[in-house]
Formats: C-alpha cells, structure tokens, sequence
C-alpha cells in the first residue's frame, strides 16, 4: 500500500485525493480479507470483477453515493494497472465492464413525519451518549458520514452553554459551525462520559478496535440501530441511510426560509473562492418522488 501511495504522488496527485484513494483501497482490502477463500491475506487471485461488483453492490445497500461507489471503481481499476505495469504482477483489471447506473436528479430525500418520530425514538431507546452524539450531528448539524468520522476532539468547542464545531473531511473543505442545542447537548455528554474505547485519541468517535469510527463502521452502528427497530417502524425506515439524515436538514432548513446561500454554506457546498456553490443547494427546491406521485392524481383523463 505504500509503494501505490508513492507511485499516486510521483503522478503528482492531489493529497487530499491520495488520502482518499488509499482510504478507498484499505476499505476495500479489508472487506476482500474477509471473504471465504481469502486466509487472512491478500492474493493477487482475489481481485476478481465478482468480487469488486459485490463490494459496490454492499456499498450501495449501506447507502453509499454514486458518487463514492464510482470513486471504488476508479481507484481499484488504477491499483490493478499499477500492480500490472509497474509490479509486473499479471492481474486482470477487475473494474473494466463494470457499469454503475446514474443516480436520479431528484430532489435529495426528506423525511416524512413518522420517520423522524420512528429514528428519535429508536436513538432515545438506545440510551447511549455514543449513538445520541452521532446521530443528532447527522440530523441537526448536516453532517456527512465523513464529517463525524473525522471529526477531531480539538474542533469541538463544546459546554454547558457554548456549541461550535468544526467539520469538514471532504475534499478538505472545512467549515465552522453554529450548532444547536439538540447537537451541543448530546455531544457534550459524549465528551464528558467514560464511554469512549480509547479516551486519548484525537478522533471524536473511536469504535471497540480502533482509535477512530471508519465510514463503514458508522453506517453499521446506523444500520444496527434500524434494526432494532418493531415491525410496524421497520417497514417506514428500512432503506433510510445516515446521508439522508443531512438531506432532510437541507430540506426542513429550506421550509424554515432558510436561503439557498445559508443552506449552501451550513451544509459544507462551497467552491475553491469559500463562496456558497448554490449549484449542488438548488436540489432541495426540486420535486420529490412523492411530490410527484401525488401530482400524479391530479391529471385528467
């Protein structure tokens, strides 16, 4: 993995993207590990296209953009070329034919009334500060999964009466942020508990292994909290993914009077010059499926 880091860095590649191709490549080596027939290490006969479509299909089944899954595909082609031109190690590029569909340019999704009640209510059962931090930054701070991931102690100005913090992991934009009690409160307790697995690391969230939450992690621990859900709530919950909790911020700010620029700016949408790129906001004005659906009942025969 370092000699693909260091051929990443003599193609001069970005380092935030360097950062993100080897974040790629460890995520995907790690579920390739745990495979049947796998032993615990790596083989160049591992790296199949059967095993990569199955690693983008589960990445999709946890809610992962088209994005991030095109990024998987991208980054996992480039290691099986560079292992066969640079290594010489003969290895069939495992993405070639490897078709991701595009993602529809709705509007992103928002939360009906009894969904939001169901995801409160299962947080408030867990009865943990660890779950409540996490997922009151998703739902009232419009936090990326990559956000909480990455978010660093010494960025979290947190009190009794104070809530700032600063985010930001993608594309290393960060952004400081106002926060609103439903954040600082829980938050607060988190910091303040003997909860955290490794209290002295630099990362906010750590998991039972590791001095930090993976992406991967994050969207397990939303998963299992779903889960734990009765069967009336499960089936208005079932495909939610912790993204949407950040879209349906977007979505109430906007009901709100929020303007596109603040929406913009809170939800981290800016362009290289700091300003609000409203190009990626202006989704939220758009239509939702269900929107649509229902405007469906008004056409005449």
């Amino acid at each position: 993995m370092d000699d693909f880091k260091n051929h990443l860095d003599m193609n001069s590649k970005d380092p935030s993207t360097i950062d993100a191709y080897i974040r790629v490549m460890r995520q995907f080596m790690e579920w390739l590990l745990q495979r049947p027939g796998s032993g615990g290490r790596f083989q160049t006969d591992l790296l199949t296209k059967n095993a990569l479509q199955t690693f983008i299909n589960e990445l999709e089944d946890q809610g992962y953009s088209v994005s991030h899954r095109n990024r998987v595909k991208t980054v996992v082609g480039q290691f099986a070329n560079w292992m066969l031109e640079e290594k010489g190690i003969h290895v069939k590029n495992p993405s070639k034919n490897i078709v991701i569909p595009p993602q529809e340019q709705l509007a992103p999704r928002e939360l009906s009334l009894d969904q939001r009640y169901i995801l409160k209510n299962l947080i408030e059962r867990a009865g943990d500060e660890r779950s409540a931090a996490m997922f009151a930054l998703g739902y009232w701070a419009a936090c990326r999964s990559s956000d909480v991931t990455n978010f660093l102690v010494r960025n979290a100005d947190i009190g009794p009466k104070i809530g700032v913090i600063t985010v930001g992991h993608k594309a290393g934009k960060m952004r400081k942020l106002d926060i609103l009690n439903e954040v600082r409160g829980p938050l607060y307790n988190y910091l303040k508990s003997e909860t955290r697995k490794f209290p002295d690391s630099p990362f906010v969230f750590t998991s039972k292994r590791s001095e930090r939450l993976t992406e991967n992690g994050l969207h397990r621990w939303f998963n299992k909290i779903k889960t734990d859900s009765r069967k009336d709530e499960w089936i208005l919950i079932e495909d939610i993914t912790f993204h949407d909790l950040r879209h349906d911020f977007a979505h109430r700010a906007r009901k709100a009077g929020w303007k596109l620029e603040e929406i913009a700016l809170y939800l981290g949408h800016i362009n290289n010059q700091g300003t609000a790129a409203i190009q990626s906001t202006v989704r939220y004005t758009q239509p939702t499926r269900e929107q649509l659906k229902r405007r469906l009942l008004d056409i005449k025969g």
